[in-house]
């Protein structure tokens, strides 16, 4: 991974102020935890300030968030730093795009994403665009290999993609009316493109029945018969006690 630091000082805000929205949020998180544990809910309140922030986390908004926590500043530095969800520079005001460079999305074609990307938006991640709309950066594993190659654009994700369909989303939310979040071709979720490749024979989809042979060694309303509960022990039986060696004839 490679090191992260804060924006340069010219990039920096002279100071953040929580929205009261935010601060409610923060209030309510803090909440959660007992008395003396409020520093559990730092990751949820700094996500929340990105939000606020215009995407991004300023070291004023660091110090802010360890002040509510009683924390000390350097903790807040810590997890801001470590954490790649948190973004440390100024990111496009529209969308900052992540696309993941994972083994399954490059296989399927997210090279050609990150082309879409640094013809549209800028060449070098990190960078604003001429407008100052987008951003974008190359990110490491999504969840969404299924439906590779995908991309994440601030807390959703636009999966099935091709250089296509990219610049049409980066489109919705350069006009403002975002597409819908998920796969952007025909498909359910993580179901298999063009329909069922398995359990799809006339048995398997019901239709039919198998022979009388076939059928299940217990029916439905055997199966909810009582037994004995699974950790009952069994008791051995008895043994009959030993004969008394000192009594027999030999000795």
């Amino acid at each position: 991974m490679s090191v992260r630091r804060l924006a340069p000082k010219e990039l920096q805000p002279a100071s953040f102020a929580f929205s009261e929205e935010t601060l409610a949020f923060a209030k309510q998180q803090i909440a959660k935890y007992p008395e003396g544990r409020q520093a559990s809910a730092c990751i949820a309140i700094l996500w929340r300030v990105q939000e606020q922030h215009e995407g991004w986390v300023s070291e004023a908004a660091i110090r802010a968030v360890a002040d509510l926590l009683d924390m000390p500043h350097i903790r807040v530095l810590e997890i801001a730093t470590f954490y790649t969800m948190f973004q440390l520079w100024p990111v496009g005001k529209k969308a900052h795009v992540q696309v993941c460079g994972t083994t399954p999305c490059m296989l399927r074609g997210a090279g050609e994403l990150i082309e879409v990307c640094k013809h549209r938006i800028h060449h070098d991640p990190f960078q604003l665009s001429d407008d100052g709309n987008f951003s974008w950066e190359e990110v490491e594993c999504l969840g969404a290999c299924v439906n590779a190659p995908m991309a994440m654009i601030w807390k959703d994700t636009y999966e099935d993609l091709t250089k296509d369909s990219l610049n049409k989303v980066l489109d919705g939310f350069a006009s403002g009316n975002p597409p819908k979040p998920g796969p952007q071709i025909d498909r359910q979720f993580s179901a298999p493109a063009g329909g069922l490749t398995s359990l799809n024979t006339p048995m398997a989809k019901g239709e039919g029945g198998p022979p009388a042979s076939a059928q299940p060694a217990l029916t439905d309303a055997d199966a909810k018969k009582p037994s004995d509960a699974a950790n009952r022990r069994e008791s051995p039986a008895p043994k009959p006690p030993a004969d008394d060696a000192t009594k027999k004839g030999n000795m």
